[in-house]
Parts: structure tokens; C-alpha cells; sequence
């Protein structure tokens, strides 16, 4: 079972800069896709960003060009590049793995324990 470890949290202003890493700590040889999740306080998750092992990614509409998905396959690590940040992106952010083609969703179902963003205004 791999592990996922999310860092680079932080508190910022409106229209900052932060960049997320996902390191996993085993072997990753079966998972086909990685991405990104949020969950603000009262809301449910969502699917920010997802990226699959040829790089083909995808975006939520909410943070299409401003944030930039990553991965660097030789050192198992996920990236979240989130640029021009709003007070909404306020979360907690959680890196997650799959195992199904097309990197729908629910498929992504090994998760982080979490990075809090906050953006204030």
C-alpha cells in the first residue's frame, strides 16, 4: 500500500504564490494516476487537479490557469504549483493515488493526511 505524504501548506496573501509536494514513501509501480483534492470547512471534496503516468492532467474549472499539476516520476513526488491564489482556495489539500486509466475521481482512493492552505484577503 503506498503512503502519501502532502507538504508546503502554508498561510498567504490574495494573490500568492504556494506550491504543494506529495512525496510517497513505497514503490508506486501500480498507480496510473495522482492528483489533488480540497475540502473546505462545511463543504465536500473536490477534485482539483489529477495527473496519470503519460502526464495527461486535468483541472478543476475553479483553478484552471492558475494552478499547475506535476509529477517527477524518479523521486515518486507530486506537485501542486497554485498561483494567483483567492481567499476560496482555503482548504485542506490532500494528495491521493489510483489505479484505473482515464484518472476518474473515485478511483483516486489513497489518500494524504492533508496540508491546510489558508488565503486571506
Amino acid at each position: 500500500q503506498v503512503q502519501l505524504v502532502e507538504s508546503g501548506g502554508g498561510s498567504v496573501q490574495a494573490g500568492g504564490s504556494l506550491r504543494l509536494s506529495c512525496a510517497a514513501s513505497t514503490s508506486t509501480y501500480s498507480i496510473v494516476c495522482m492528483g489533488w483534492f480540497r475540502q473546505a470547512p462545511g463543504k465536500n471534496r473536490e477534485g482539483v487537479a489529477s495527473i496519470d503516468r503519460s502526464g495527461v492532467t486535468t483541472y478543476a474549472d475553479s483553478v484552471k490557469g492558475r494552478f499547475t499539476i506535476s509529477q517527477d516520476n524518479a523521486i515518486n513526488t507530486l506537485y501542486l504549483q497554485m498561483n494567483s491564489l483567492k481567499p476560496e482556495d482555503t482548504a485542506m489539500y490532500y494528495c491521493a493515488a489510483g489505479r484505473v486509466f482515464g484518472c476518474p475521481w473515485w478511483s483516486l482512493g489513497t489518500w494524504g493526511q492533508g496540508t491546510q492552505v489558508t488565503v486571506s484577503s
